[in-house]
């Protein structure tokens, strides 16, 4: 993480995001929960006189980046090839040759003890939607933010297989682990 004068960036080089779905449906057996990282994306957080409160969050996210890390449950192992087709089929369905990049932008960020809330609006395909990050300290210095992020409040119509008896949920959660040093602190 790059921290300077109120600033810090954020990256793939120093912080992992990840997609985490789920599967549902009278077929639901045969399919998998997925973890899937964003390989393209940057963040920035300025915070002005180092108050939290004060933080604006902005964030730009490779859609086109997706890649599947982990798999569970389903009839057989994930292999390579079915790796490949799901991320054709996240691209095709996220539009990515129109809208390669997801954008969020912070509202408000309500700090806590422990972590905090990040209140902000998230562009998907064009179409701005309300999220809430909830952000909790994982160990000293390591955070975690987590979102849960409804699909079809963005104009998308999740994943379905088998006529619709395997289907993803429309719920998809987000999840970003990043590490800040408390030796450099920024200001």
């Amino acid at each position: 993480m790059s921290t300077t004068d109120g600033h810090l960036r954020l990256g793939p080089d120093c912080a992992r995001l990840v997609v985490r779905t789920r599967r549902e449906g009278l077929a639901a057996r045969v399919g998998h929960d997925l973890t899937i990282e964003v390989t393209r994306w940057s963040a920035e957080v300025e915070l002005p006189g180092g108050d939290p409160a004060g933080a604006r969050i902005t964030a730009r996210i490779g859609l086109d980046s997706l890649a599947v890390r982990e798999a569970s449950g389903g009839a057989l192992p994930l292999t390579d090839a079915d790796r490949r087709e799901i991320e054709r089929n996240a691209r095709r369905t996220l539009v990515t040759d129109r809208h390669p990049d997801a954008a969020f932008e912070s509202t408000r960020v309500t700090p806590t003890e422990d972590g905090g809330v990040i209140d902000g609006t998230l562009t998907l395909l064009g179409n701005p939607a309300p999220v809430r990050l909830t952000v909790t300290r994982v160990a000293p210095d390591r955070y975690r933010a987590v979102a849960p992020v409804v699909q079809s409040a963005y104009g998308i119509r999740p994943y379905s297989a088998f006529f619709g008896a395997l289907r993803l949920r429309d719920e998809v959660t987000v999840e970003l682990e990043f590490t800040v040093d408390a030796s450099s602190p920024p200001g």
